[in-house]
């Protein structure tokens, strides 16, 4: 019998997963894209017309952000969705032939359905660094939410997506959408859902996704062949009347054709190990590390800098992937080099235990614990945690209360001005702005303040509500008008009682060697880094 990834056994969390083929994909597609766009850069408009003219965009971002969480600063996070549909952009079956003897994933299209098996949030940092990649586990039990920001019940994070498509099916039938427009309208509602269950979950805003199903992962793979992974292991994984992933990898560097790469992040047996390395959580490792092997390809096959191997690649990927219309890629390419360079740190999220929910075995989890570490992890070790929605059912898990409606504005045209009260060692007005400047603010004016306040103000003159509310996030206080502050600036006055924000100033061990975010904190198994072992990092 062919294995099922949309059916969940009562058993399943107490034996080894079962096998998500496009868990990495969308991880896979948007670092790809990241890639090429970093690539076409560099080149006229028309060229780069070439490269994204075809390419399927969504709507949805400017819906989802009027209500997500405020940025404390002007990084950017890009949600890559991996979707688990063994159907074509326009909802046609892909033929059961091919997803049984070429991907190993089953006999039918229904298969999966419209899971999102593959969630992963990527923090680009404001002001450089290294770029911070969480994984969100599929069976997450949580509240989810429509593409209204309506609720629609507790349920495992990865079914939002196709709760929301069912549930505004007849809706859309009844303004006479079929076919293609009606699968097209429909994957809209299921993304807008899976963005504001996820922004929900984490108190994180959104501020682009990259979408990508099963198909699009095969034919990326085949592109890239042959691509190199590292086990610490030899592993089987024999795929017998359905039954498997068919891998079979030997200890150490193993070259993958499409269809060893689809065996290699899909394999369900003989994966537990070391650091918490079982079931779904092993895969993750595996295609986090994945991710790291393409990026390592390809700049060893030069297809960086290259137009023509671009547009070959761009020409596969256009058919699978799904991007927002509100992405520039060109100024993303030039926001994230970090990212484009391979330097990202991958981490899964851990969670409280496994539990039973309406006859399926799920992960447990606490909103309010998972949201302080992706703060912490993403350097706002200062931020507390969002309080419970107090509309959640008795008994379920925390969720944050909704967000205010006005996305954060552009902090570049806005000034910040500093003043210090503080006499702590190490605090001066100078570094201060200097720190905000690197946020994305522009540099004003400083000097020491002509008032004492024991608590760090911010007060902020015409057209500099947003970006005051800003700043006044990263001290955790909040930004008040005053009329005697000039129009588009900000007014910082650091407190007596001020000693500095503890995200600028991380503890470095002995040695001197630089901290790692996640070193302390709650994660599912060690960090996979995208440059360690010369890009091609050694998994279970």
């Amino acid at each position: 019998m062919a294995d099922n990834p949309g059916t969940d056994g009562g058993a399943e969390a107490r034996r080894p997963r079962r096998p998500s083929p496009a868990l990495v994909a969308g991880r896979v597609v948007a670092c790809t894209v990241g890639l090429a766009v970093f690539a076409a850069s560099g080149v006229v408009w028309y060229e780069y017309k070439q490269l994204t003219d075809g390419m399927t965009t969504s709507g949805v971002i400017a819906e989802t952000k009027k209500d997500a969480p405020k940025h404390l600063d002007n990084s950017v996070n890009l949600l890559l969705i991996g979707l688990d549909s063994r159907k074509n952009m326009d909802g046609t079956d892909l033929p059961p032939e091919f997803v049984q003897d070429e991907l190993h994933a089953g006999h039918s299209s229904d298969i999966g359905g419209y899971n999102t098996n593959s969630l992963i949030l990527l923090h680009i940092p404001a002001n450089g660094g290294k770029v911070q990649a969480v994984s969100i586990p599929r069976d997450d039990y949580v509240m989810t939410y429509d593409a209204n920001g309506s609720q629609m019940g507790m349920a495992k994070i990865k079914e939002a997506y196709g709760a929301a498509k069912d549930k505004a099916d007849a809706g859309l039938r009844a303004k006479g959408l079929k076919g293609a427009d009606l699968e097209k309208a429909g994957r809209d509602i299921g993304r807008a859902a899976t963005i504001r269950t996820v922004q929900k979950f984490l108190d994180q805003p959104i501020d682009h996704i990259a979408e990508v199903n099963l198909m699009g992962f095969y034919d990326i793979a085949k592109a890239l062949q042959p691509i190199e992974v590292c086990l610490t292991h030899d592993t089987k994984d024999p795929a017998i009347e359905g039954q498997g992933s068919g891998a079979d990898f030997h200890k150490g560097v193993n070259k993958l054709n499409a269809s060893q790469a689809l065996s290699f992040v899909r394999q369900r047996h003989n994966l537990d190990g070391p650091d918490g390395n079982t079931g779904d959580f092993a895969r993750t490792h595996r295609q986090q590390a994945f991710i790291s092997s393409v990026v390592h390809n390809l700049k060893q096959k030069g297809v960086i800098g290259d137009l023509g191997k671009m547009q070959e690649l761009m020409g596969v990927m256009q058919k699978d992937l799904v991007i927002d219309n509100e992405w520039n890629v060109l100024d993303f390419a030039q926001q994230a080099p970090n990212l484009t360079g391979g330097n990202v740190e991958f981490n899964t999220l851990t969670f409280d235990g496994f539990g039973t929910k309406n006859g399926q075995d799920v992960n447990l989890v606490t909103p309010a614990k998972v949201q302080k570490v992706v703060k912490q992890l993403f350097g706002y070790a200062d931020a507390a945690p969002a309080p419970a929605d107090p509309a959640a059912p008795s008994g379920a898990p925390a969720t944050q209360a909704p967000a205010a409606t006005t996305p954060p504005a552009a902090a570049g045209p806005v000034t910040v001005d500093v003043f210090n009260a503080s006499s702590a060692a190490g605090v001066t007005s100078a570094e201060e702005a200097k720190a905000l400047a690197g946020l994305g603010f522009k540099e004003g004016r400083t000097g020491s303040a002509a008032t004492r306040p024991k608590t760090t103000t911010v007060t902020y003159g015409k057209g500099a509500k947003e970006a005051a509310e800003q700043v006044a996030a990263r001290y955790g206080v909040t930004a008040t008008a005053s009329a005697a502050t000039a129009a588009d600036h900000v007014v910082v006055t650091l407190g007596t009682g001020f000693t500095g924000v503890a995200a600028d100033k991380p503890a470095a061990p002995a040695g001197g060697a630089p901290t790692d975010p996640a070193a302390n904190l709650p994660m599912q198994g060690p960090a996979v880094d995208a440059q360690s072992d010369g890009g091609i990092p050694c998994v279970y």
